[in-house]
């Protein structure tokens, strides 16, 4: 790519995004360079997103991609934006790119009869056709012919955007931009290596071969390559379709607990995941199973980063807040070096700060404990960042199927059955356990401490001294018998742990006690 055509790519990005730019500015100084903050409407907000989706559709793939990032990053972008971009999905032109055909024609002209091809879909990096092979239909996912040379153009671009972008941002903001720009690219290059998304199809298919609910296409490997995916071809309706959950006599929530526990398996229990739920890539079959396509967002982790990922859900949903900071650390979005009294400080505010809510979800949870830190250097690293946006996405696909989903409830259950997290019995059992194994030792010398006591008592040698608090104004015997008493009951209330019966004296004491009390107020 020359200097030209990037010079000029830069002028047009600069200039689509220039009018929100500049509002935003005002947002913080009414005259640009100088003025007070402007209050601005939610709906303004929402107005301005939805603009700012519009551009990225147009601009192309790596904007669609940025999008999509950023909806996930509440350090970055305000709430309303990461909700709106959340919406975001790879829908654009067919001609974005060039055409597939000329890409078909080159890998599979001499094993394919082209002229049984039927397009079904688009996407910002790729087209989806079917068409006849070996008696069958398959799909083919192709990569546009020009789409890498528009994608290292556009990388190069919003690289360059960074310092400008960084020159109005506050310290903490710079941070978070310059590792989003390095996620961003990690993760696009990723999506467009195809031999890759094939593997990694396979492995979540393996991973799934034994659950007749869940279905990953097969692909054919002799038909694979760098640009083409083919797999097998499998129908299936919208899963926000109304009428294809009633066809398949499937209950909504039935759904929507399906498609939470199979990505939470994907995540916590195989350790690869496909990390773009949004309900373009979610389908059901006329006999009510769930479909899974696209899978170039997907990723893998490391054993450790599986642990750890665990922890992280282990902990929000426990509200655990010294295991959560320790789990934040561990997973590198916070720095070993962080001040953790006042970081906790700030958890321990999320934790209340959602509590007094009505209704809690992972959004929430999400948005709510990433804004909270905006005072600490921190970064999501893009395997957080891709399950972050699996967990976001996927409720909102469940939740548009039963506005009343539950999804930590049904995140609670699959860590309950899987082992992560004890059952409520179980904790409220092991929370006792640890109290009696905590308090024994103060109980077992308990009867030898009483028995001195009333030793002491029966030899009248046990006196209770009281400081006055103010001038003394004449005595007052009945508070001595009142404390007595009090300390008396307390005595009998220990000592029925005890074999011999000590609580009776103890009892009889306590009574002699408020009797004494009572003539000595008369």
């Amino acid at each position: 790519m020359n200097g030209y055509g990037y010079y000029l790519r830069y002028a047009q990005v600069l200039l689509r995004f220039l009018p929100v730019a500049l509002a935003l500015l005002r947002d913080r100084r009414r005259f640009l360079l100088f003025g007070p903050p402007r209050r601005v409407s939610t709906a303004t907000h929402r107005e301005r997103a939805e603009r700012l989706t519009e551009t990225m559709l147009d601009l192309g793939p790596a904007f669609i991609k940025v999008g999509q990032v950023l909806s996930t990053r509440p350090d970055v972008v305000p709430p309303t934006y990461v909700e709106v971009f959340s919406g975001l999905q790879d829908e654009v032109p067919e001609n974005t790119g060039g055409d597939p055909m000329a890409v078909l024609e080159a890998e599979l002209g001499d094993d394919l009869d082209l002229e049984t091809l039927e397009p079904v879909a688009g996407g910002s990096l790729a087209f989806v056709y079917t068409a006849a092979y070996e008696g069958e239909r398959i799909a083919l996912k192709v990569r546009r012919p020009e789409l890498v040379s528009m994608i290292e153009r556009d990388l190069r671009v919003i690289r360059g955007f960074v310092p400008l972008l960084a020159t109005f941002a506050d310290e903490r903001q710079r941070y978070s931009l310059e590792n989003v720009a390095d996620d961003f690219e990690a993760i696009i290059l990723e999506e467009l290596d195809f031999e890759r998304e094939a593997a990694i199809m396979d492995e979540i298919g393996e991973n799934f071969a034994d659950d007749d609910r869940v279905v990953v296409p097969d692909t054919y490997d002799e038909l694979c390559s760098e640009r083409v995916i083919a797999m097998e071809f499998v129908e299936g309706r919208k899963i926000t379709n109304e009428d294809a959950l009633a066809a398949a006599d499937t209950d909504p929530t039935e759904m929507a607990t399906l498609i939470a526990r199979t990505y939470l398996k994907m995540g916590l229990v195989d350790g690869v995941f496909h990390a773009d739920p949004h309900p373009g890539n979610l389908a059901i079959t006329g006999d009510g199973r769930l479909v899974i396509y696209d899978y170039g967002m997907s990723q893998r982790l490391t054993p450790q980063e599986q642990e750890d990922i665990t922890n992280l859900y282990r902990t929000l949903v426990r509200r655990d807040v010294d295991g959560l900071l320790n789990t934040l650390i561990a997973l590198e979005v916070l720095e070993p070096t962080v001040d953790r009294v006042a970081v906790r400080r700030v958890l321990e505010l999320v934790i209340e700060n959602l509590e007094g809510r009505s209704e809690i979800t992972w959004r929430a949870i999400i948005t709510e404990l990433l804004s909270m830190l905006r005072d600490f250097p921190f970064r999501i690293p893009p395997n957080v960042m891709l399950l972050v946006r699996v967990g976001t996405v996927g409720e909102g696909v469940c939740r548009s199927l039963d506005p009343e989903f539950d999804f930590l409830g049904a995140t609670r259950s699959f860590l309950v059955d899987h082992g992560f997290i004890e059952s409520e019995l179980e904790a409220l059992l092991a929370e006792t356990r640890t109290d009696l194994r905590e308090s024994a030792p103060v109980l077992a010398r308990a009867p030898a401490r009483f028995d001195s006591v009333f030793g002491q008592l029966e030899r009248g040698e046990l006196v209770v001294r009281t400081d006055p608090v103010g001038p003394p104004s004449g005595s007052d015997p009945a508070v001595g018998y009142a404390v007595l008493a009090g300390a008396l009951f307390v005595a009998t209330a220990v000592l029925t742990l005890h074999a011999q019966p000590y609580e009776l004296p103890s009892l009889l004491a306590a009574v002699a006690a408020t009797v004494q009390y009572v003539r000595a107020r008369r």
